[in-house]
């Protein structure tokens, strides 16, 4: 049986807020959960409607009902677990590192974070205003990555005024990414999905990089901020 405190501390998770407070996050669906089972992820419980054989003292049997009255899903997925946020580790600077300026839709940070899992990029820098990672959404649209993508909140503004890295930012208008030579280690800043990057953070950009528009009528005002990142990032790495 659920009780009624479990069930009003899992759904105040759904706000930041209560997750920096209680220092914890929702995952949703067997094989995300089995995800942060096998990552260095420590388990506070295991809400199931089946057993799922790991330590008896983590996991509660709930019923169907039940996991409706806590799951984020519409269509909840067999489990939901409860998992302690980690604290961000030391940032590998001998990679590309992906740096996002106020990126606020959680499905574009879940994906993003994919798009890092994919390309081998460890570490995604985030801006205080940019989404919070462990937002439920954000953990579906990941399917996972977030285990493997170190994921750090701090001041843009003071980091890439102390950094010696090449700096290249996402513009509209720019040079033509196919045509530049790009170094293995740099940061791409990628902007906001209205505003693009904001002006503070343009000023400390050494290189401006546009994805080129093909079309013959060239209509479209931009790419959406996720696809752009896994055309630049990929450019990066090939």
């Amino acid at each position: 049986m659920l009780s009624k405190n479990q069930i009003k501390l899992i759904t105040s998770l759904k706000h930041k807020k209560f997750r920096q407070e209680h220092g914890l996050f929702v995952a949703e669906g067997i094989k995300t959960i089995k995800e942060f089972l096998n990552a260095p992820f420590e388990l506070v419980q295991l809400f199931t409607v089946k057993p799922f054989n790991i330590d008896a003292k983590f996991e509660t049997l709930i019923t169907d009902q039940e996991l409706k009255k806590i799951s984020f899903l519409k269509s909840p997925n067999q489990a939901l677990a409860l998992f302690k946020i980690p604290n961000s580790h030391v940032i590998d600077f001998n990679n590309l590192v992906v740096v996002l300026d106020a990126v606020r839709d959680p499905g574009n940070l879940g994906t993003i974070i994919r798009l890092c899992d994919w390309f081998g990029i460890p570490d995604l820098i985030c801006s205080e205003t940019t989404v919070d990672a462990y937002n439920p959404k954000v953990i579906q649209a990941t399917m996972g990555s977030l285990t493997r993508v170190n994921i750090t909140y701090l001041n843009l503004d003071a980091f890439l005024e102390k950094t010696s890295l090449p700096i290249f930012g996402a513009f509209m208008e720019g040079n033509n990414v196919y045509q530049e030579k790009l170094p293995k280690k740099g940061i791409l800043v990628l902007g906001n999905e209205a505003n693009g990057i904001s002006k503070s953070i343009e000023e400390k950009i050494n290189q401006r990089i546009a994805i080129p528009r093909f079309g013959t009528i060239q209509k479209t005002e931009s790419l959406n901020v996720a696809t752009a990142a896994a055309i630049l990032i990929s450019e990066f790495k090939r």
